[in-house]
């Protein structure tokens, strides 16, 4: 008999499993996919660590959960510094002084201050939708070009149908920073996320390729405790109804060339152009390999969004009302569970980054674990 069974070895399952080992517990860990890691799983291709279920930039300004994850890694000093592709004209993400001049010609940061003040003024109202929220905060320039295309991707739905609160904010920068976040740590890393998380599990029992649903009763009988971190609604049978996600789709090669776009991360705003971005896997380690040797290929992987249907990967929670209103119920069901832990970001349908899953993890550990 285990003190807890673990359904997933992303970060919120390895992380729980460390530390229920480190404070004396049994722990079984499964997972229903042939790898351990979740989605930061990183898999090696010609030397470079491709992130097989999309780029994750690990950053944070929670210096407790950074020197948590430097117990398992040596990260890299990656700063993520993206560049917009609209039909040819390449911009700087986020929108910074680059970005202006590029726009406009604007050269010192009043004449940009005055531009985007000015194209402010089309929303004269409280803004109803994406659209009116975006122009409100960047003007309608940067709105066509850099927002409206690629949101509209993401989303699978006109700005116009899309709430105003998804873009809450946009970080405009009157400086040259190309710093995409404002994070007191950042990297990546080095050798790559399943490393990391193998490290995490160091040491404790982990099964893959199990399907928990097939064996649930046989699974649930060999522990006191279970932390399950899958789906909400697949744990209930979706007996309430099914929560809505967003789903990437990814078109991964290997080319024969050291360079690509000479950046990790190219977005694609345009509408026209079907993927959402290009992410070139060997410039999160700078083009190198463990042993410090340039990379003479490189892996790109194009990036599709698309509607969640049941069989896809769930990635991204549509946290809009009527979602939410759902989960609300699902979570009234969970509370009432004496034997079960929701956790991660599809066990509590919330959009977690890594560090929050990371902090999560540990506020449940502490918890439960005193």
């Amino acid at each position: 008999m285990y003190d807890y069974l673990i359904v997933g070895s992303g970060l919120y399952g390895a992380v729980f499993a460390h530390e229920a080992k480190k404070a004396g517990k049994s722990v079984l860990v499964i997972d229903k996919r042939p790898n351990i890691a979740g989605n930061v799983y990183t898999e090696d291709v010609e030397g470079i660590h491709v992130h097989k279920y999309g780029a994750h930039i690990f950053h944070t300004n929670n210096k407790k959960v950074w020197d948590y994850v430097n117990q398992f890694a040596v990260f890299n000093r990656f700063t993520n510094s993206p560049v917009a592709n609209y039909k040819g004209e390449l911009y700087s993400l986020p929108f910074n002084m680059y970005t202006f001049n590029r726009m406009w010609g604007v050269v010192t940061p009043e004449e940009a201050a005055e531009r985007i003040a000015e194209q402010r003024k089309e929303i004269d109202h409280e803004p109803q939708n994406l659209e009116e929220q975006a122009i409100s905060l960047v003007g309608r320039d940067i709105f066509e070009k850099l927002v409206k295309g690629y949101t509209e991707k993401q989303w699978g739905r006109d700005c116009k149908d899309l709430p105003a609160f998804i873009i809450k904010r946009l970080p405009v920068r009157l400086t040259f920073d190309n710093n995409y976040f404002n994070a007191l740590y950042q990297g990546i890393p080095t050798g790559g996320y399943t490393k990391m998380v193998a490290n995490m599990l160091e040491g404790i029992e982990v099964r893959l390729n199990e399907d928990y649903f097939a064996k649930k009763d046989y699974y649930d009988s060999l522990a006191e405790k279970v932390v399950y971190t899958g789906a909400i609604d697949a744990y209930y049978d979706y007996c309430l109804g099914t929560l809505e996600y967003r789903s990437v789709r990814f078109e991964t090669e290997l080319l024969d060339i050291p360079n690509f776009q000479g950046n990790a991360a190219v977005n694609y705003t345009d509408r026209e152009t079907p993927w959402t971005r290009i992410i070139e896997h060997k410039w999160f380690e700078f083009g190198k390999d463990d042993n410090g040797n340039d990379l003479p290929k490189t892996v790109i992987s194009r990036e599709y969004s698309s509607e969640w249907k049941p069989g896809d990967e769930p990635y991204y929670p549509v946290n809009d009302e009527k979602n939410s209103m759902l989960y609300a119920k699902y979570k009234e069901l969970a509370e009432k569970e004496e034997k079960v832990i929701f956790g991660g970001r599809l066990g509590e349908y919330k959009y977690y980054d890594m560090d929050q899953v990371i902090a999560a993890a540990l506020d449940k550990a502490d918890l439960l674990l005193k």
